[in-house]
Parts: C-alpha cells; sequence; structure tokens
C-alpha cells in the first residue's frame, strides 16, 4: 500500500506573511535614506577636498541603492501567495536576490583589491587632502555601522537570508569607510602607504563575504538540506505520531527562511488506506506544529521497507488475484470481488467475509477451507486466504 499525503495550496499565514514583508520593506527604506544622503555628501565633500578615494566611496554607496531596490523587488513578490504555477510559493525571489547582492559584494570587493594594487605602485601620484575629508569619512563610518547593526536586527527577527545580505552589504561599506577613514588619516600625517594596503585587505574581506552569501543562496537552489541536527528533530517528531512504525528518507530543502520535508514512514500493511491517510496527515501536522521554520510536509506511506519492496517478485494485480479467488471459492460464493488484499514482502495476503449462512453449514464449510488451503500451499504468490463470517451489514 502506498499514499501521499500533501497540502500545497497554501504557503504559510498570508496575513504573517504580509507582516513580515512590510517589516522588511519598511526596514529597505531606512536603508535607501541613509544611502542616499551619505552618497550626496561623500560625493560633495570628495570633491571639494580633493579626496577621489572619497568619492569612489560615495560611487560604491550607490551599489547599495541598487541593493536595496532589489530587495524591496523581491520582499514583494516574495510575499505573494502560492498559485497554481506557483504552488510553493514565491520565497524564491528572496534566494535570487540573495545571490546578486553576494555576487555584487565578490565585484565590489575584487575592485577594492584592484585599486589598492594600483595606488600602491603610484604613492608620489596621491594627491594632498583637505581634513575635511577625514570627518566626511568618519561620519560615514559611523552612519554605515549603525544601519548595519539595524538592518542585521531586523533580519535575524525575520529569519530573511535576502535581509542579511544586505546587511552586510551595508557593513562592507562601513568596511570600505575605514579604509577610507585610515587612508585619509595616513596621508594626512605623512604614511601615504597606508591607504592602499588598508584598501587591499578590507577588498579581500569584501570579496570572501561576497562569495560565501552567493555560494548560500546557491546550495538553497540547489535543494541542500537543512542540517543534521534540526532533520534529527524533525525525524523524531515523525517517529514519534501515533500509527507511524520507522522514518526512512526523510528528506529536507530550503526556500527562503522557510523549509520543505518529505519523508517515507511505515505503518502495519493490514490497516485500512483511509487509517494510513489519516496517520500520514497526523504526522505531517505534527511537523508544522512543531517546527514552525517549515512550510510543508509531504507523507509516503509504505507498509514495508522500500528496498524490501522492490527486491521481490512481480506479483499480480488486483484483477487476476480476484479471479483466481472466484476459481478457489466456486460460484456459490459471491464475495470474492469485494476482498481485503495485503502486499506483505513477496507474497499477497486475502480477507474474504463469507455469509452468515456459509458459517452454519460446517460441511460445506470444511470442503472450502480444504480447497483453499491446498490453493495457497500450490500458489507462489499466495502467503494467506482468510476465511472470515460477516455476522451484521
Amino acid at each position: 500500500m502506498s499514499h501521499e499525503a500533501s497540502h500545497h495550496a497554501h504557503a504559510g499565514d498570508p496575513a504573517l506573511d504580509a507582516d513580515r514583508a512590510r517589516e522588511a520593506q519598511r526596514a529597505t527604506w531606512v536603508s535607501i535614506a541613509i544611502n542616499i544622503v551619505l552618497t550626496v555628501c561623500q560625493i560633495a565633500v570628495g570633491l571639494f577636498a580633493h579626496a577621489q578615494s572619497l568619492v569612489a566611496d560615495g560611487m560604491h554607496t550607490l551599489s547599495d541603492l541598487l541593493g536595496d531596490f532589489m530587495v524591496m523587488f523581491a520582499s514583494r513578490h516574495g510575499a505573494n501567495p502560492a498559485d497554481e504555477r506557483h504552488p510553493y510559493g514565491h520565497g524564491r525571489y528572496e534566494t535570487a536576490a540573495s545571490m546578486v547582492l553576494g555576487l555584487i559584494l565578490a565585484g565590489v570587493g575584487a575592485g577594492f583589491l584592484l585599486t589598492a594594487a594600483g595606488r600602491l605602485q603610484s604613492l608620489d601620484a596621491l594627491p594632498q587632502l583637505h581634513p575635511a575629508a577625514l570627518w566626511m569619512a568618519l561620519v560615514t563610518l559611523a552612519g554605515k555601522e549603525g544601519l548595519f547593526r539595524y538592518m542585521l536586527a531586523v533580519a535575524q527577527r525575520l529569519r530573511s537570508p535576502m535581509l542579511v545580505a544586505n546587511a552586510w552589504h551595508a557593513r562592507a561599506d562601513a568596511a570600505s569607510s575605514l579604509v577610507v577613514a585610515v587612508g585619509i588619516g595616513g596621508s594626512l600625517a605623512g604614511y601615504r602607504f597606508l591607504e592602499p594596503l588598508a584598501a587591499a585587505l578590507v577588498g579581500f574581506m569584501i570579496l570572501r563575504m561576497g562569495v560565501l552569501l552567493a555560494f548560500e543562496a546557491l546550495r538553497e537552489l540547489i535543494d541542500t538540506g537543512v542540517d543534521a541536527e534540526e532533520v534529527a528533530k524533525i525525524r523524531d517528531t515523525v517517529t514519534a505520531t501515533c500509527g507511524v512504525l520507522d522514518v526512512h528518507e526523510l528528506r529536507t530543502r530550503r526556500m527562503a527562511h522557510r523549509v520543505l520535508v518529505d519523508a517515507h514512514v511505515r505503518v502495519d500493511p493490514r490497516i485500512s488506506v483511509s487509517e494510513g491517510h489519516r496517520i500520514a496527515e497526523l504526522a505531517r501536522a505534527r511537523v508544522r506544529s512543531a517546527h514552525p521554520d517549515v512550510l510543508d510536509v509531504l507523507v509516503h506511506v509504505d507498509t514495508e521497507e522500500d528496498q524490501m519492496g522492490t527486491a521481490g517478485r512481480v506479483l499480480p494485480g488486483r484483477a487476476a488475484l480476484v479471479a483466481e479467488l472466484d476459481d478457489v471459492l466456486g460460484g456459490d460464493v459471491p464475495q470474492a470481488a469485494p476482498a481485503v488484499l495485503h502486499y506483505v514482502g513477496d507474497q499477497v495476503e486475502a480477507e474474504v467475509f463469507l455469509p452468515f449462512e456459509w458459517c452454519a453449514d460446517a460441511a460445506r464449510l470444511d470442503a472450502l477451507q480444504r480447497r483453499v488451503k491446498a490453493r495457497v500451499e500450490a500458489s507462489a504468490h499466495w502467503g494467506r486466504i482468510a476465511l472470515l463470517c460477516r455476522v451484521a451489514p
């Protein structure tokens, strides 16, 4: 017996998803406002103070605006409910945004490395800077660090990898502002090599962070499972469900901040289809209740280990088995068609319900039992044929 129980029509609580999307967009608007102010100020002061590094950092801040608009687009579309073409919802928008933001970080980090290399080769050509550039760099550093801490707190509360990526983008900007501040301060103090050296170090850090974020997004896109500890907890929840004998082929994958689960459960092979369905639905409900991150659970019901089921011989289908039962029982026993069949291992068991009057005729019942016994002993696929007496409708 095999049955699949799942529910794909809803991607979580729509009200909660809408609240989550609104909070994500509110945090993103804060980031946009701060980045616009800092960009204008950095470029203006950089041009006035002849600080090309400050102008470059201002242009770098513009990349945040692109990231912020991408986050807004992804969070808005990711909150859309499931539909016919997207039965699991639209959470992959967040994954795609995390991937793009990671690649942006990697590109910015690589740019810092190349720029630092060029500056190290032309230290004497660096212009004299106005002290206003240092103050602007310090203000930018404080603003970026504050933005990072605010957005990271929101991202952790919402469990959003996309917002985490955007928060670290702000931290990358803070690191670049630190590079600018150290470089300008070192240049004003006479140590012109400090700026390109620090730029190279932070450029490597930004590149590494971008690669890690993109790699995590890629792992989700290729359906990498959740960590072993969480899988063990889900397995324990399913195993503790009444009627589940054991769990095998438990698989998980992430979709943004949610988890999708597939599980094969083994149940008693002689229970009814409806009871097997009930056990599957109960296991699914228990997992979703005990693990809030789980969006949906697909439960496949087995009567035995899948390896055992595929190792046995090919058994006849119901039509052939019922025809054989009709032959064994004889034409005057009209109970073969509604017989209950159990496929157990590489054999079949049948439960045949006889009319009540048959049970009262000992001679006829004894002859029928002998015929059934002889057929079972001579058969390669019959394991048992049980004759049951129906005493009530």
